[in-house]
């Protein structure tokens, strides 16, 4: 598989920026808002942008039982910031008749890290990336409470998990879309070629 096709979540947050970053990592990046869409990609970013908003309108567009149906059976999936919290299991102050896709062993708090006016970049030490640190730009960033066994920590920021993998599945409480930095996005590409 040379160009795999990616889907972004395009019912809101920051999609452009994901396409671009896909699509400098060598993937076929293509926008998602309809159950027929995602049925046509080989892999899914969910973006960043309010998680409360994005899981409403996942189950509006009817994207969300198929999204955890697709994410169950194995196709990979990477989300950033709000895209972190719809990838978790579970969520320790969820808004009211918030829903996640579920898939990783772990616990997130939302807006962790403070409100808009908090917002802040900090270098990352993150391993899986080579290169050295990644810029992580963190607005109104959740943070990992806790994982699972099956969940690898990727990376942490002021002891907390801000990246974290379980088997096909990627996210995390940064931006790297927002830097110019693709190490991320180029990372995702290659768990979804391995993935067919």
């Amino acid at each position: 598989m040379t160009a795999p096709t990616i889907g972004v979540l395009a019912l809101q947050g920051d999609v452009r920026e994901h396409l671009a970053a896909l699509r400098a990592s060598g993937a076929d990046p293509v926008q998602v808002r309809r159950p027929e869409e995602l049925a046509a990609v080989d892999g899914l970013v969910i973006p960043g942008g309010e998680s409360t908003t994005i899981s409403k309108l996942a189950v509006t567009f009817g994207l969300m039982e198929p999204l955890r149906e697709r994410v169950s059976r194995g196709m990979p999936a990477y989300g950033s910031c709000a895209g972190m919290i719809m990838l978790a299991d579970k969520i320790l102050d969820p808004r009211s008749g918030q829903e996640t896709v579920g898939g990783i062993d772990m616990i997130v708090r939302r807006n962790a890290f403070g409100r808009q006016n908090e917002s802040f970049e900090a270098a990352v030490d993150m391993p899986a990336v080579p290169g050295g640190p990644v810029e992580g730009v963190f607005i109104r960033a959740p943070w990992v409470e806790s994982t699972g066994a099956a969940a690898e920590t990727l990376a942490s920021y002021d002891g907390h998990p801000v990246a974290v993998r379980q088997r096909h599945l990627l996210a995390t409480a940064f931006h790297p879309e927002l830097t110019g930095d693709q190490r991320v996005h180029a990372l995702f590409t290659e768990m979804v070629r391995s993935a067919h």
